[in-house]
């Protein structure tokens, strides 16, 4: 172990990591704003939601209703059920496009005649449903009205002498297995982008500073002409870059956990929790991750001539952790042995797996690693092989 530790890449990591940490900028970014921007936004976000469902469960309905005068039956049901009714817009198609009202109940001019003769009696919602904010309002007229039409079906049977349930043939149960953490994982499905890219940012300014930045300065090639190999000098570097990295991640995990401990969703029927065994598995999860980006991005700032061409190419990799999370975002899928092999859309399954509280099976563990770690020293090879040319170092 001590041999281990007298080696080449042994100084040329202690080196970096010195150098990082007088870094201010650098060490913000790794260990402060990359990781903790993530949960913040979404301590915020979850709790602007949280206010928002509650509030709209709880706020009174008030609907405007065209031709009320037709169906006084049916709007004494609305009030009672705790409905504000309010008179009709002049323009109600204008109404709906100035957002003045979510959705107006207009009833048929033919509504009385068909209620008398039995028949379906028309009603016609006007909204815009191009707008968030009018599903919930939507739901909640839809579920009155058709509370209200059960009620009138039903004594329309008995009064011919039926039994109501003569027009049910079936009689459906909806049993919903989903627990409160399964349903709160929803909440979650971003958590697995925050921790990839912290792995991609924690990482990125000594990455860039270690190659590119010393060759800009001229002290990579007096690095270079030392007694260390390149392979050792190369290790040293991307093993600073990787500590950085995973210290980053865990910085966001932790800020993860204080930040769901503070938002109140027990009263929706949520839960979001992530315990310190499940952090255990995310933080395995992510850290081959944090050793690929760092290879990657040794790779690419390789070829840059200077700190700021390399911080431009670098720039382009912080899209590639949002891909996983959108794939999933829009067509969800079922894991296959080839996606948990896939570095980076493994993580994003199996970490979405672990926020809804279900168990990782050892072989999709050993895949997602594998994959990854593999990927990463495939990587780190050919930043070795870069590091053996001298001109490496002698390109300005």
């Amino acid at each position: 172990m001590s041999t281990l530790l007298r080696g080449g890449w042994w100084t040329v990591f202690i080196k970096e990591v010195r150098e990082n940490l007088r870094d201010r900028r650098a060490l913000g970014m790794a260990l402060l704003y990359g990781p903790l921007f993530g949960p913040v936004l979404f301590a915020v976000m979850i709790g602007f939601i949280v206010d928002k469902r509650a509030g709209d469960a709880e706020k009174p309905l008030a609907i405007a209703v065209i031709g009320a005068e037709r169906a006084p039956n049916l709007v004494d049901f609305l009030r009672q059920q705790g409905v504000a009714i309010k008179a009709a817009p002049a323009d109600p198609e204008i109404a709906i496009r100035e957002q003045r009202e979510a959705v107006i109940i207009r009833i048929g001019d033919d509504y009385a005649a068909d209620w008398l003769a039995g028949e379906p009696a028309r009603i016609e919602l006007l909204l815009d449903e191009s707008r968030q904010e009018t599903r919930a309002v939507l739901a909640r007229v839809r579920g009155l009205l058709d509370g209200y039409g059960g009620q009138i079906a039903s004594l329309r049977l008995r009064l011919r002498g039926l039994d109501p349930q003569i027009g049910a043939p079936l009689s459906i149960a909806h049993r919903d297995l989903s627990t409160a953490q399964s349903r709160g994982a929803t909440l979650l499905a971003m958590l697995p982008y925050f921790l990839l890219l912290c792995a991609f940012l924690g990482g990125m300014y000594l990455a860039i500073d270690s190659t590119a930045g010393e060759r800009e300065r001229q002290s990579l090639e007096a690095l270079m002409t030392t007694a260390v190999a390149p392979g050792q000098i190369m290790a040293g570097k991307l093993a600073a870059t990787t500590l950085f990295a995973i210290a980053s991640v865990i910085t966001c995990i932790v800020a993860f956990q204080l930040g769901i401990g503070l938002v109140p969703t027990e009263d929706l029927g949520f839960a979001l929790s992530l315990s310190p065994s499940a952090a255990a598995q995310v933080l395995l999860l992510v850290m081959p991750v944090a050793f690929f980006a760092s290879a990657v991005q040794t790779v690419i700032a390789s070829f840059a001539r200077s700190f700021r061409e390399a911080q431009t190419y670098l720039q382009f990799l912080m899209v590639i952790p949002s891909i996983p999370s959108v794939m999933l975002a829009i067509a969800p899928f079922k894991p296959t042995a080839w996606m948990l092999a896939t570095p980076l859309l493994s993580q994003s399954l199996l970490i979405n797996q672990i926020a809804r509280g279900e168990t990782i099976g050892s072989g999709d563990l050993l895949l997602c690693i594998g994959g990854t770690v593999l990927a990463a020293l495939a990587t780190a090879a050919f930043a070795v092989r870069l590091y053996r040319d001298e001109r490496l170092a002698l390109a300005v």
